[in-house]
């Protein structure tokens, strides 16, 4: 298998888990809310609210993430078939199943897809009805029992393995070295499947036996990327500095950290920055002994904060700040020496750009366009919604009003005609829309990437 080709597959896996949570996650932080409020040690301590903590960890998040799993391989059947496998494999155990639920769901609802392609043209009429509700009834009650008795105790086994191995780590005071894999697999926007996929899972098994995880701190953590871009604010040149103050805004208060990701991608040098951040973010955090109590998302400050137990907001805010200082510090060496004068010059044209673009709109010069463009990212909600208004922006300096959608990869419209997304997924978007134009971002905020697709449509 090519380079390509396995990033590809390493990114359509992470798609997938991330795809199964990432709808959930107002679910997810409802149960975070009521968890730092309301149990004993919570802001405010309230028994009979805090009895809803439990039954929401072990049954209702991990069903919610079996839905949306089935419901992405096979629709509205999968969905339920897969519901009803997950509770086999969630009553088996007394520990929350969301790994388990990640791994079965999504493979009861490719049974139901197999078996509805084996069937299809061969019931007679009248009897589909009857062969839909039992097909689903009847293979979701065995996918149920062999969830009770095969996968439950299994998948409870790798659990407990890798839980214990992650506190071992943690004891071993060696946690600080998953920096090395977890920092260079974020900026190839594997961020979501890390997050949701890895480190959700083990940071909820933590947190149900100790009410916090330091798990949720790892891959959520805004340090390091915030010390990439003050780097660049204040010792770089051109557009990479004059973006950086947006960039800062959005990464830091809004929580799309894909907005860091081309400034190290454009000097890989820079990943010696956030790993540095990381590692250290993450030693704080073993000193202190801090943690949150689900997982923030988006990986906003005020997420993080808001997700902090009582007690630990500053200790976790002191980590975001010894990440930034160190990512800083570390990537300043690398931005002081990257700068050059051709960045000056990028600017000069992008400032004539933009002087045409003000004339046009001035004299109100605007035409309407029906063309269908979509900005895709993996999610279909941080970079893409980011992407889609900046690009929406650009059209109407340019003078056009064109409507810019924005969705995940998975989801691009069978009838688009032009799709933007970041270099990394182009492959995965020309297999989603094969007859659309793509066109690739690395910079989300800069507009002269946007350049190329407003040059089509002027045609």
């Amino acid at each position: 298998m090519s380079k390509g080709n396995t990033k590809a597959t390493v990114q359509r896996v992470g798609r997938s888990l991330s795809g199964m949570v990432m709808p959930n996650i107002g679910a997810f932080v409802a149960w975070g809310l009521i968890t730092a409020l309301f149990i004993g040690t919570g802001w405010l301590p309230n028994e009979k609210l805090a009895s809803m903590v439990g039954p929401m960890l072990t049954y209702l998040l991990p069903l919610l993430v079996a839905y949306t799993a089935g419901k992405n391989v096979a629709g509205q059947r999968g969905s339920i078939i897969a519901t009803i496998a997950s509770i086999g494999i969630i009553v088996a155990s007394d520990i929350p199943m969301f790994l388990g639920v990640m791994i079965f769901a999504p493979f009861s609802a490719w049974l139901i897809k197999m078996f509805d392609k084996l069937i299809e043209g061969k019931v007679k009429a009248g009897f589909e009805m009857l062969v839909d509700n039992f097909s689903v009834g009847i293979i979701g009650t065995l996918l149920a029992i062999v969830g009770y008795y095969l996968v439950g105790p299994f998948i409870t086994a790798i659990t407990t393995f890798l839980t214990t191995g992650a506190t071992w780590i943690y004891n071993a005071k060696l946690l600080p070295l998953i920096s090395i894999f977890v920092e260079p697999a974020k900026v190839l926007f594997l961020n979501n499947a890390i997050n949701h996929g890895i480190m959700g899972p083990i940071g909820i098994q933590q947190a149900a036996e100790a009410g916090k995880s330091i798990m949720f701190l790892i891959e959520t953590n805004p340090g390091p990327g915030m010390g990439i871009i003050l780097a660049y604010w204040l010792f770089g040149k051109g557009q990479t500095k004059s973006l950086a103050p947006g960039a800062a805004v959005i990464h830091f208060l809004g929580g799309i950290h894909e907005i860091y990701f081309p400034y190290v991608l454009m000097n890989p040098a820079l990943l010696l920055a956030v790993i540095g951040g990381g590692a250290v973010g993450v030693l704080t955090n073993i000193i202190t002994g801090a943690g949150l109590v689900a997982t923030p998302s988006p990986g906003s400050i005020f997420a993080l904060l808001a997700m902090a137990p009582k007690g630990d907001t500053l200790l976790v805010a002191l980590s975001v700040l010894t990440s930034t200082v160190v990512s800083f510090l570390i990537g300043a060496i690398f931005v002081k020496r990257s700068a050059n004068r051709q960045l000056q010059d990028d600017d000069l044209a992008f400032a004539q750009q933009q002087m045409s673009s003000m004339k046009m709109e001035s004299k109100g010069t605007v035409k309407a366009l029906d063309a269908k463009i979509v900005f895709a990212c993996d999610a279909g909600m941080g970079s893409s919604a980011m992407g889609a208004t900046t690009l929406r922006k650009q059209l109407n300096k340019a003078g056009y009003d064109v409507k810019v959608q924005h969705s995940s990869i998975e989801e691009i419209p069978a009838d688009v005609q032009y799709v933007l997304t970041q270099s990394n997924l182009a492959d995965r978007a020309r297999a989603k829309a094969p007859n659309a134009k793509i066109f690739t971002i690395d910079n989300f905020m800069n507009a002269k990437e946007y350049e190329a697709i407003i040059a089509e449509l002027a045609k």
